[in-house]
């Protein structure tokens, strides 16, 4: 076990002082556009439940079951299938995960009625919910401890290309057919495609060296660890090649009771139960609250598209602020801001404001979505990170199924206004537990910050 140790530190820190090069980009660049089609996913069921509510006249029960349908999904894959990255490697649960929900995604561009769909968002969200811990469990594990945030933020700025893509695309298609098949059909047909292409660019991705060393392949990791310093892509396998050892394996209960994992599987729960309010509140329910307020819904899309420019600007804004800001304060500071332009989106009265409002809401939670995914993948050792990371992110996604049957019925009945009263009230919750638990992790060593 010394000697175990012994090399996973070496390794890390290795990875830790190594220049950016062009394997580092490359991740950057393969994680990125895989995420984009996992948000595609994410924001996908808003569009689809905004357009068959107006247009196949859904009554109000099987509009929350499509909202949250997903979201259940993501909850299970999450919690389930993160933890798949920390058994058998972060590449191979990459290609898994694009696999699965692609799949789904495409069988429900078929679907013959509500209830179908309302099942393949399901499955198709099960993939989609283990797509995050892997990604920041492979950026955390393999980028420069200078670099790590600004690196990871343009991997999720690549990411949110799709939220105002997808948010166009919508107004482009929502009301119109191409050889008779419903716009919100080919909508789920691009995100499956889409993926499959991405799957194809990740097969070329080396393992990640510092979890070959927490399993005990240190010959393999220091291989790995070799492509990220030479930027040479991975050699192919030979025919006849041995395979490898067996991963040790890790039993992740007993290795997170010890502190200070404990609490800090604590605060994350909490903190993502609470966050989601604040996060996918707004963009899977800003459409419905516009045509709350009086606005037709092509209005309302056309606002919503507008204001979801705020989610890549918002993400490509985080890399300096990585560089300036420590990861705990920034969470707390973005927290602060997107409760404030949260409420007064709901509340001002002229389209000019309300898509200004937006845009500035959506790119303050970007800053804070990038921040939390580096700093909740920092907090972990490697044999468990995308486990403990999987496990309480899942939560944000039972919160996020939660959403339509707690806030909907809120803004039917008192408005706007108090829904996002409802939002400020789960985002205090949030900072205050990661004010109270919560490490500084910035420009910090991955073991220095997970000293046992």
């Amino acid at each position: 076990m010394a000697q175990h140790n012994t090399a996973l530190t070496e390794i890390g820190q290795r990875l830790d002082h190594l220049p950016v090069g062009p394997m580092h980009r490359r991740v950057v660049v393969a994680i990125g556009l895989g995420l984009f089609f996992e948000i595609y996913e994410i924001f996908l069921s808003s569009t689809i439940s905004t357009t068959l509510k107006t247009q196949y006249d859904l009554d109000g029960t099987t509009l929350k079951l499509l909202l949250a349908s997903t979201f259940v999904g993501m909850f299970i894959g999450s919690a389930a299938l993160g933890g798949l990255a920390d058994r058998i490697g972060r590449r191979r649960a990459f290609l898994f995960n694009l696999v699965w929900f692609s799949t789904w995604s495409l069988i429900g561009a078929f679907s013959p009625a509500p209830w179908f769909l309302v099942a393949t968002r399901f499955l198709a969200g099960i993939g989609v919910g283990a797509e995050y811990p892997v990604a920041d469990a492979y950026l955390s594990d393999v980028l420069p401890k200078t670099d790590r945030g600004r690196l990871a933020a343009w991997a999720y700025t690549w990411s949110f290309v799709a939220v105002p893509a997808l948010g166009f695309l919508s107004l482009a298609l929502t009301k119109r057919s191409l050889l008779g098949i419903p716009g919100w059909r080919l909508l789920l047909v691009l995100g499956a495609v889409g993926a499959v292409l991405v799957m194809l660019m990740r097969r070329g991705l080396p393992e990640s060296p510092r979890w070959l060393a927490s399993v005990g392949r240190d010959a393999d990791a220091r291989a790995a660890l070799a492509q990220f310093e030479t930027g040479a892509p991975p050699a192919p396998a030979a025919p006849d090649e041995p395979a490898p050892a067996p991963a040790v394996a890790t039993n992740p209960i007993a290795r997170l009771r010890i502190s200070p994992y404990p609490e800090r599987l604590g605060m994350l729960g909490v903190f993502h139960v609470c966050q989601a309010f604040g996060y996918y509140g707004f963009g899977t329910l800003a459409a419905l609250v516009l045509v709350s307020r009086g606005y037709d819904v092509t209005s309302s899309l056309l606002y919503t598209a507008l204001s979801f420019l705020g989610y890549p600007v918002g993400s490509a804004l985080s890399v300096p602020l990585f560089k300036r800001v420590e990861r705990k304060y920034l969470v707390l500071a973005t927290i602060a801001a997107l409760a404030a332009f949260g409420l007064l989106f709901a509340t001002v009265p002229s389209p000019a404001l309300i898509v200004l409002f937006g845009f500035l809401t959506t790119a303050t939670s970007n800053v804070f979505s990038n921040v939390y995914h580096v700093y909740q993948a920092e907090i972990f050792p490697t044999d468990v990170r995308a486990t403990a990371v999987g496990w309480t992110y899942s939560l944000s996604r039972l919160s996020s199924a939660a959403l339509p049957f707690v806030l909907i019925p809120v803004l039917d009945d008192y408005g706007a206004g108090a829904m996002f009263t409802v939002v400020l009230v789960a985002l205090g919750i949030a900072a205050g537990v990661v004010a109270w638990v919560g490490p500084r992790t910035s420009r910090r060593n991955l073991e220095e910050i997970n000293p046992v």
